[in-house]
C-alpha cells in the first residue's frame, strides 16, 4: 500500500528578472519624464504614430546589428549603405523609369553585396570588422554621392512611398459627421490579442516549468508584468487607433523583428552567433563554422541596410546624399542600451527593438521640447555611455 503521507513538493518560487524587464521600465520612466516636460505632447496620438514613423528603419537596423554585437562586433558603414542604397533606388525610379518593386529588388541586392564585400573581409582575410566597416562607411558615402552626384533626387512615386507613409484600412467607431475623431476598431482587436497572447504564454512557461521541476516566479510578479505589459502596448495601439490606424511600417517592422526573433532563439545559425560571442575559441574548437557564421552575419547585415534603404527614402519621398547619417550610432546605442554586452554573446531581439524605441522616444521628446540638436546629440551620448558603463560594472561586480 502507498504510504499516504508522501506529499507532492510545491515549485521552488523565484523573482522575476528585472535586468530583463529594466529597460521596459526605463522606456515607460523616459516617455513620462517627456510626457512632464512637454506638456503632454508626446502623449498626442500623431506623436506615438511618429515614434514608428521616423524610427522604424532604425528599429530594423537595430536588429541587424545585434547579430554583429553578439560577435563582438559592429558594423560603422551602415548608414552610408542605406543612403547608398537609397541613392540607387531613387536613380532607377527618377532618371531611368524603373517601376518601384524593381527599385526596391535593386537597393536590397546592393545592400547585400555590401555586406557580402565586408563578410568576405571580415571573414575569409580575417581584417577585423572594425576596419572594414569603417572602409565600407568610406566608400559607401563616396558611392552615395557619386551616384546622386550630390544632388536630390525625387519626388519618389506614391506606390514607393506607401511602404513608410501608408496605413492599413481602418474600421472607424464613435467618427463625428465629418468622419474626424473615432478610434480604429482594427487597432483594438490587435491589442487584445496581443494581450491574450502575452497571458498565454506565461500560462505556458509556468506550466512548463512545473512539469520540469524548474522555479517559477511569483504569481504576483507575473501578474504585475503583465498588467505593464498590456497597459504599454493597448496605450500605444489606442493612440494608433485615434490617429490613422496601423501603419504599414509597423507590419513591416513586426515582420523583421519576429522573423529574427525566430532566428536568434530557435535555429541552430543563431545558438551558433551566440556561442561566438561567449567564447570564438571555444566555439570553433567544437566544430562552428565562424568563417561561414561571421560572413552571414555582415551579408545580412547588407540586406537590411538595403531595406531600411528603401523605408529612409519612401519616408523622404526622395533620395538625397546626407541620408543615413549617423544611423550608425542610433543602431549601436539601441544594442547597448536594450542589454547588449560589450564583449558580445549576450543581448536579444526584443532587447534591441526596446532600445530603438528608448531612442525614438528621446528623439520625439526633445524636438517636442525644442531642444537644440546639439543638445540632443550629447543627451543620446550620455545614454549610451550611461547603458555600457552600467553592463560593465555589473559584470565587475559579479566576477
Amino acid at each position: 500500500m502507498e504510504n499516504s503521507n508522501v506529499k507532492t513538493l510545491a515549485p521552488k518560487k523565484v523573482n522575476v528578472s528585472l535586468k530583463q524587464y529594466g529597460m521596459v521600465l526605463a522606456l515607460i520612466a523616459v516617455y513620462l519624464i517627456f510626457a512632464a516636460i512637454t506638456g503632454g505632447k508626446n502623449l498626442a496620438p500623431m506623436a506615438v504614430n511618429n515614434i514608428i514613423m521616423q524610427n522604424g528603419y532604425v528599429i530594423i537596423l537595430a536588429v541587424g546589428m545585434l547579430l554583429c554585437v553578439l560577435t563582438g562586433n559592429v558594423d560603422l558603414g551602415i548608414g552610408s549603405v542605406v543612403a547608398t542604397c537609397g541613392a540607387v533606388a531613387g536613380t532607377l525610379i527618377v532618371d531611368y523609369g524603373v517601376s518601384s518593386p524593381v527599385a526596391m529588388l535593386s537597393a536590397l541586392v546592393v545592400g547585400a553585396m555590401f555586406g557580402a564585400f565586408a563578410g568576405f573581409f571580415v571573414s575569409k582575410l580575417e581584417i577585423p570588422p572594425f576596419i572594414v566597416t569603417l572602409a565600407t562607411m568610406l566608400m559607401g558615402r563616396g558611392i552615395c554621392y557619386v551616384i546622386l552626384q550630390a544632388q536630390t533626387k525625387g519626388p519618389l512615386p506614391a506606390d514607393y512611398t506607401w511602404v513608410s507613409t501608408g496605413f492599413l484600412p481602418t474600421v472607424k467607431v464613435g467618427a463625428d459627421a465629418a468622419g474626424k475623431g473615432g478610434v480604429d476598431l482594427i487597432c483594438l482587436a490587435v491589442a487584445a490579442v496581443i494581450a491574450v497572447l502575452v497571458v498565454l504564454g506565461d500560462m505556458r512557461s509556468v506550466a512548463q516549468s512545473k512539469k520540469n521541476g524548474l522555479p517559477v516566479p511569483y504569481t504576483w510578479q507575473i501578474v504585475l508584468k503583465d498588467v505593464l505589459i498590456i497597459g504599454v502596448e493597448s496605450f500605444f495601439f489606442y493612440k494608433l487607433g485615434c490617429y490613422n490606424g496601423i501603419p504599414i511600417m509597423l507590419v513591416l517592422v513586426a515582420i523583421v523583428v519576429a522573423i529574427y526573433h525566430f532566428i536568434t532563439t530557435q535555429t541552430v545559425a543563431g545558438r551558433q552567433i551566440y556561442a561566438m560571442g561567449g567564447n570564438a575559441k571555444a566555439a570553433r574548437l567544437s566544430g562552428i563554422n565562424t568563417k561561414k557564421v561571421f560572413f552571414w552575419v555582415y551579408a545580412n547585415m547588407g540586406l537590411l541596410c538595403g531595406l531600411a534603404g528603401i523605408v529612409l527614402s519612401a519616408r523622404n519621398a526622395s533620395a538625397t546624399p546626407k541620408a543615413g547619417d549617423g544611423l550608425e550610432m542610433d543602431a549601436i546605442a539601441s544594442c547597448y542600451i536594450g542589454g547588449a554586452a560589450t564583449s558580445g554573446g549576450v543581448g536579444t531581439v526584443v532587447g534591441a527593438v526596446v532600445g530603438a524605441f528608448i531612442m525614438g522616444v528621446l528623439n520625439i521628446g526633445m524636438s517636442l521640447a525644442g531642444f537644440d540638436t546639439n543638445v540632443q546629440k550629447i543627451v543620446k551620448g550620455a545614454v549610451l555611455l550611461g547603458a555600457v558603463t552600467v553592463d560593465l560594472l555589473s559584470k565587475r561586480k559579479k566576477s
